[in-house]
């Protein structure tokens, strides 16, 4: 039996509802699968009575009539039902096996969305994670045998009736057996609920310290901070140990005294019976017969309390992937817009990074046109870095706007948007690839001549062609494999590739020797002379040469805008030349 169900891409939701009813709408689309194993379940429920029945047709009938083809023919029979219902307890197995995993798929695109969206609003790495560790708790959870529990307990009065049936007394021992193990259950509840949410939380913690280690290794090696790292990774791994363990305990705990209780209650039923029998109200056959429904009648109580930190952590999981998704709010689909060859807008820009209260940029309006060039300078902390990443779109704006030829970039689908813009961050960041696959971007229907072509423009491709395996080099995880200079060009390659229109560029030349920014000032030439937009923060003056127009920004405004000759020009006839000498408000266009 399959069940094979497609992966939804990223920025899609379920089936078009709200953010706080995807992950229910995720299980009404698994509603089908579940109540073909409800159905299953019924079977199964039902084919569990054939010990009992057995037991009670041997006792009473065969042993009684001394007859040994009725005792061959209930074997037979027996035999039959018991493979059955291995066969479809092990079917069931398996369908609540894909059912978990089409859960997951429903939503894994969804949720990706959400964490990488989360971490562009600056929140911790440790709480971004919890999205997908909680889609595989739930994931987890419906895959198990902890559901199997839920779908048998529905049956429970029909074993209660049955026994009923054979005599009353048995029927009100096992129903108040089954009581007890459900208090058992509310109380294995109430003593893990607290040092579940507590491990999560601490769980978290650990994640962020050892994520944070791994990207920081070289740092923390050489300025010694190895050990302050491991005590805190070793604190904070005792905090999440002790909350698995008080949990672990508690389950355990009244779990092994569910066990207990519930070999108690079927050796009270078999004693019931015997003094039945003694009395004469009930058959040897029915005693027995009573005895093994009992174990099956409390099995499912049995395994809920059995799998009861899975359930609280599926529970939780599934709590907080709702809020996620709630807050969030629904991803809302992008008409497809043309491709931007003709201007680039900014309007009244104001932006307040992730995390802070105060906008670093307020008041940015300019305009570019095709085959311009623009240089932003200005001393550290103005707001140049910022402005680049609210351009791109990266951080939203929460005054005036960024367009492509009139449309916000709001409006454009993030994959569609970024087919016509090329970026390069100050904190360069590769993925653990090929050097080809870092260019494309990882397109999976890249050509080779558009790499090829990309890594020309930046000056890479006879560096890469050094290197012992060419442009099939795997660089490793962020690009530790590569220098800074090498990351720089390769990073610079992969902004350039597929044209884009509009390139930014966040001090491009940082890390470059005289040949790479020889061969960046060809990129931006190159851009410029096939109608592109390009934009340049800097704080070298090399990276000025193949740009027209300069920005000068200062405290987050900008304070002059035009020809970069004029610029320059005004510059130089001051006392002491200095960005922060010029504060003439910015021409707003060009």
């Amino acid at each position: 039996m399959r069940m094979v169900s497609p992966i939804h891409a990223p920025g899609t939701s379920v089936d078009g509802t709200p953010g706080n009813s995807e992950v229910l709408a995720a299980l009404k689309h698994c509603r089908p699968a579940l109540m073909r194993v409800g159905v299953f379940s019924a079977c199964i429920n039902v084919l569990s009575l054939t010990g009992s029945l057995y037991m009670l047709q041997v006792s009473d009938r065969v042993l009684a009539s001394r007859s040994v083809s009725t005792l061959v023919g209930l074997s037979l029979l027996a035999v039959a039902a018991y493979l059955l219902h291995g066969a479809l307890d092990a079917l069931r197995c398996r369908m609540l096996g894909r059912i978990g995993v089409k859960f997951g798929a429903l939503l894994v695109g969804r949720v990706y969305d959400t964490v990488t969206a989360l971490t562009l609003r600056g929140s911790r790495p440790a709480i971004t994670a919890q999205g997908v560790r909680d889609l595989d708790q739930v994931q987890k959870f419906l895959s198990s045998n902890g559901p199997t529990a839920l779908f048998d307990m529905p049956f429970l009065p029909l074993f209660l009736f049955i026994a009923y049936l054979m005599h009353p007394m048995f029927g009100w021992l096992i129903f108040a057996g089954g009581l007890v193990i459900i208090g058992l259950s509310l109380l294995t509840e109430l003593r893990t609920r607290g040092p579940t949410m507590a491990s999560v939380a601490s769980g978290a913690v650990r994640h962020s310290i050892i994520d944070t280690s791994f990207r920081n290794a070289e740092a923390l090696k050489a300025m010694g901070m190895t050990r302050t790292f491991a005590e805190n990774f070793a604190n904070s791994s005792a905090r999440y140990a002790d909350h698995q363990l008080q949990a672990s305990d508690a389950a355990s705990g009244i779990g092994s005294m569910a066990k207990v209780f519930r070999g108690m209650l079927q050796s009270a039923v078999l004693g019931l019976g015997a003094y039945l029998v003694i009395k004469g109200e009930v058959t040897a056959g029915a005693m027995l017969a009573a005895s093994i429904l009992t174990a099956r009648a409390l099995a499912p109580v049995e395994i809920a309390v059995a799998n009861w930190r899975g359930f609280i952590a599926a529970r939780q999981g599934f709590m907080r992937l709702v809020t996620l998704l709630r807050e969030m709010g629904p991803m809302r689909p992008h008409t497809a817009l043309p491709k931007p060859q003709s201007r680039l807008s900014v309007e009244g820009l104001q932006v307040i990074p992730p995390g802070q209260t105060r906008p670093v940029i307020q008041h940015i309006s300019f305009e570019l046109k095709a085959g311009q060039g623009l240089a932003i300078i200005g001393p550290s902390a103005s707001g140049k870095s910022t402005l680049a990443r609210a351009l791109i779109g990266v951080w939203p704006a929460v005054r005036g706007r960024v367009s492509l030829d009139g449309a916000s970039i709001e409006h454009w689908d993030d994959a569609k948007l970024g087919q016509f813009v090329g970026y390069l961050p100050q904190n360069i960041e590769l993925f653990d690839g090929t050097i080809a696959e870092n260019i494309s971007r990882f397109d999976r229907n890249a050509e080779a001549q558009d790499i090829i072509r990309a890594a020309q423009d930046a000056g890479a491709h006879e560096m890469i062609l050094r290197m012992a395996e060419g442009y099939e080099t795997r660089i490793g995880d962020g690009g530790n494999a590569l220098s800074a200079g090498q990351r720089q060009r390769v990073a610079l390659a992969r902004a350039l590739y597929g044209d884009p229109f509009f390139v930014v560029l966040d001090e491009p030349n940082s890390n470059l020797d005289t040949e790479g920014e020889d061969a960046l000032a060809d990129a931006l030439r190159s851009i410029r002379e096939r109608g592109g937009i390009v934009i340049v923060v800097t704080h070298r003056p090399t990276a000025l040469a193949s740009v027209d127009l300069v920005a000068v920004m200062i405290e987050g405004r900008l304070r002059a805008f035009g020809r970069k000759e004029e610029i320059m020009k005004r510059m130089g006839r001051q006392a002491a030349p200095s960005v922060a000498d010029l504060g003439r408000p910015a021409t707003q266009a060009v």
